[in-house]
């Protein structure tokens, strides 16, 4: 058989019958299943926006000193005769306690010497009064015999002009006269210089009594002491020892109140203290009318020592601000005062808050109600929130509070709205969600609360 008859009798017949088969199985067959494609869902970390209230605060450190210093210091020069045996570094010594003791001997030399010039002056005062009466007496004595030897004159001269006295006769009366002239005005120099020899012994009697009283003073300042309850930082002498005056001889610190300063960006305190009193304007820039300011707000401040992961603190208030800025930093120091600094001390549990310890001071105004968000939801003024639909929506917002790892809102968002996290990427408005509460973190942001 040829190809031609093979290819008619037996391929084309085939051929046929499968296209014929084809053609019937596309036919009958059922048309394929339509596939809709599903929208993306991007998975995301959402907390709940939860309103609570959170103190604003701003935090500095600094070494504690002593609210008050005091230097004792020898006025006057002497041999110490006396120290007081408590008067060692750390030991607290009440208040009037007797620290040292100079030899007094020198000062009351020179009080007996000071107190014997003045008597001896006031007894030569004595007999100047009696002297002044004798000689006014005389005065009087003097001037009776005067005028009886003038009365005598005038009759010599009477009858020396009627021939019945010779010149000589006169002469004698007239001389008689001159002569008791002469000592009534010797009686009465001797008067005039009186009160000029007073005024001497006065003012003899003043020095004395200025010598008297600085020596006196001298030897109450031979002994120092103590005016008010203080702690020894600071020992200088020893019995025997030859003290100079001026020199200090010890240092001791109050134990009553102490005092921190704290650098503080100023920048930093403005904003708090903006937030402490809204409606007073904006903060001054000078520290002095700052100071005055800080005083007339209600602020709570407090001092906290750690000690091997536990926190000892204290109640403080802000006395004042330092009174020049950092110009490197912007800092500005604020000095926190502790009274009663030693007040509650336990051995072993509680230490007494001493010179040089390092502290945190803690300054916070009143506690400010708001939404409490982590920072990190924060990118470029907005935030990004998953509403009902978990759709991704955008929110302006400006933070009351931006503190540490958390941000404050007051009127943005609503109580309970779910706010990302981190955002996606990318960030499309209006992409669908699935939101995973972050439970640790909003446990984390419950704790963020006022200042204790």
């Amino acid at each position: 058989m040829n190809k031609v008859l093979k290819l008619v009798l037996i391929t084309l017949p085939i051929a046929g019958l499968g296209a014929v088969f084809l053609a019937y199985t596309l036919s009958n067959r059922a048309p394929p299943e339509q596939q809709t494609v599903a929208e993306r869902v991007t998975h995301v970390s959402v907390v709940r926006a939860e309103s609570r209230q959170v103190s604003p605060a701003i935090r500095g450190f600094g070494r504690v000193e002593p609210a008050r210093t005091h230097e004792a210091v020898a006025q006057v020069a002497g041999t110490a005769i006396f120290v007081n045996p408590a008067l060692r570094r750390g030991e607290i010594l009440p208040q009037g306690s007797v620290l040292m003791r100079l030899s007094p001997t020198d000062f009351n030399l020179v009080i007996a010497q000071s107190s014997t010039a003045i008597r001896t002056a006031e007894a030569r005062l004595e007999e100047l009064t009696v002297a002044e009466a004798n000689q006014q007496a005389s005065l009087a004595i003097e001037k009776q015999t005067l005028a009886l030897r003038e009365q005598e004159l005038a009759r010599a001269e009477t009858l020396f002009e009627a021939g019945s006295m010779s010149q000589s006769g006169r002469d004698a009366a007239l001389t008689s006269v001159l002569a008791q002239r002469q000592k009534v005005q010797g009686v009465v120099s001797s008067i005039a210089l009186l009160p000029t020899q007073r005024a001497v012994l006065v003012e003899q009697i003043t020095a004395s009594q200025i010598s008297l009283e600085q020596a006196e003073l001298n030897l109450a300042r031979t002994e120092l002491i103590l005016p008010y309850m203080a702690r020894v930082s600071l020992v200088a002498v020893e019995d025997g020892d030859f003290v100079r005056a001026g020199s200090t001889i010890a240092k001791l610190d109050d134990i009553e109140a102490a005092e921190v300063e704290a650098p503080i960006n100023l920048a930093s305190l403005r904003r708090l203290l903006r937030l402490a009193a809204p409606s007073g304007g904006m903060p001054p820039m000078d520290p002095a009318a700052m100071t005055n300011m800080i005083r007339s707000l209600d602020l709570t401040v407090t001092v906290n020592l750690n000690i091997g992961g536990d926190t000892v603190s204290w109640t403080a208030t802000v006395d004042r601000l330092s009174d020049t800025i950092d110009p490197r930093s912007g800092a500005v120091g604020v000095i926190a005062r502790v009274d009663n600094a030693y007040g509650g001390a336990d051995p072993g549990n509680r230490p007494p808050l001493t010179q040089g310890m390092f502290v945190e001071v803690v300054v916070a105004a009143p506690p400010l109600e708001g939404l409490v968000l982590p920072r990190t939801a924060l990118r470029d003024g907005t935030i990004l929130v998953a509403d009902e639909a978990n759709r991704l929506r955008r929110v302006p917002v400006i933070p009351r509070l931006v503190q540490g790892d958390i941000i404050v809102l007051t009127d943005e968002l609503t109580v309970g709205s779910s706010v990302l996290v981190v955002p996606p990427s990318p960030v499309i408005e209006g992409m669908l969600l699935e939101p995973h509460p972050d439970e640790a973190l909003m446990r984390e942001l419950a704790t963020q609360g006022p200042v204790e």
